[in-house]
């Protein structure tokens, strides 16, 4: 294949959304923010903006606390649903079970993660009842505290609006806070064309780890509370934890951008589509399956051995074989291209054709 003269340079990583850069528009904002002075320590005005804007995205007043990274997000926000004595009950192939190097334990000092089952990487409600209830009262075991969902899942799996609301009505029953790592929360949002409302507080999530770094952001996340009664606590753990940056400003800066004129949900369109048309591109290739479908961004598919070391001679980038043998990974992100996925699909195709 050719590259036109002044065309963009391909891109052959379909390993992360985090191996792209950020987006145009929060360098931008993050350069402006850079020039003279602001207040430190999250009292600066972007930060106040973006409280603001996200109140008006999620519908109600929230509390906000930013930080540099979802391990952050998530593992704060759960050592404040969580005593040391405490279970949160999440998905086997979670991101807080797998990906985390046991810093949900480390922040909560202790606390246990009870790993459930369920298909597609989405909780079995009927395992979660269970568990949810399970040696309550006992002393001489963990209690359950918290629950913790993955919107989008590891595996590109969206939970639908009457499976959050089915998880939501089961916490509540069991007297349970809900936490939502939304990493790929955007991504979600717009495969279920919802409003961010009712695929948080209204289904009953009490705590969301709002991602933007894997969707445009050079590097903040925002803790979004909707019970405003842990903003207090978070706010000492956030500070104890060493992620209240000083030059928050920095952070909103990128944050409010983000948000700004719906950057997060065209960004979150383009990976979404680029993934669809990956996925549309493979269906009827000899020797390719899909595990499941587009749900994100993310596809799951099982190639031939010769085609995966053929791709990856030719310098593409995924992960394989962590999940099975001859299990490939892609994942797109917003600065994928149409012309970036043509190129894998040609090379692929020339691979199994």
């Amino acid at each position: 294949m050719t590259t036109p003269p002044n065309a963009p340079a391909l891109q052959q990583g379909f390993s992360s959304d985090n191996i792209a850069g950020a987006s145009p528009e929060v360098m931008d904002a993050l350069l402006r923010a850079n020039a003279g002075q602001s207040a430190a320590y999250g009292a600066d005005e972007g930060s106040a903006r973006v409280q603001r804007q996200l109140s008006d995205i999620f519908e109600r007043d929230v509390e906000v606390l930013l930080v540099p990274t979802g391990t952050a997000a998530n593992s704060l926000s759960l050592a404040a649903m969580t005593p040391p004595w405490g279970a949160v009950l999440c998905h086997e192939q979670s991101h807080i079970a797998n990906d985390e190097c046991g810093a949900p334990e480390f922040f909560t000092n202790g606390a246990r993660l009870m790993l459930l089952g369920g298909d597609a990487a989405k909780i079995d409600p009927v395992q979660l009842e269970a568990q949810a209830r399970r040696k309550v009262g006992d002393v001489h075991s963990v209690q359950p505290s918290c629950v913790s969902i993955t919107q989008a899942t590891e595996t590109g799996s969206v939970y639908t609006l009457d499976e959050i609301q089915a998880i939501g009505s089961l916490c509540r029953d069991a007297s349970l806070p809900l936490h939502m790592d939304g990493a790929r929360f955007a991504n979600a949002l717009v495969s279920l064309n919802c409003t961010p409302a009712a695929m948080t507080w209204q289904a009953g999530v009490e705590a969301l780890s709002f991602g933007a770094t894997k969707n445009g952001v050079l590097g903040a996340e925002a803790i979004v509370l909707f019970n405003p009664e842990r903003a207090r606590e978070l706010a000492f753990r956030r500070k104890r934890g060493g992620h209240l940056f000083s030059k928050m400003r920095l952070l909103s800066a990128q944050m409010e951008a983000y948000l700004q004129d719906d950057l997060w949900l065209k960004n979150a369109r383009q990976a979404n589509a680029m993934a669809a048309k990956l996925a549309a591109g493979m269906q009827d290739l000899p020797g390719v399956t899909l595990q499941g479908p587009a749900d994100a961004n993310i596809l799951f598919c099982q190639l031939p051995a010769h085609a995966i070391s053929g791709l990856l001679d030719q310098g593409f980038r995924f992960y394989h074989d962590r999940w099975g043998q001859g299990v490939v990974r892609l994942v797109t992100s917003f600065a994928t291209q149409a012309q970036d996925v043509d190129h894998f699909l040609a090379a692929l195709r020339a691979q199994v054709v």
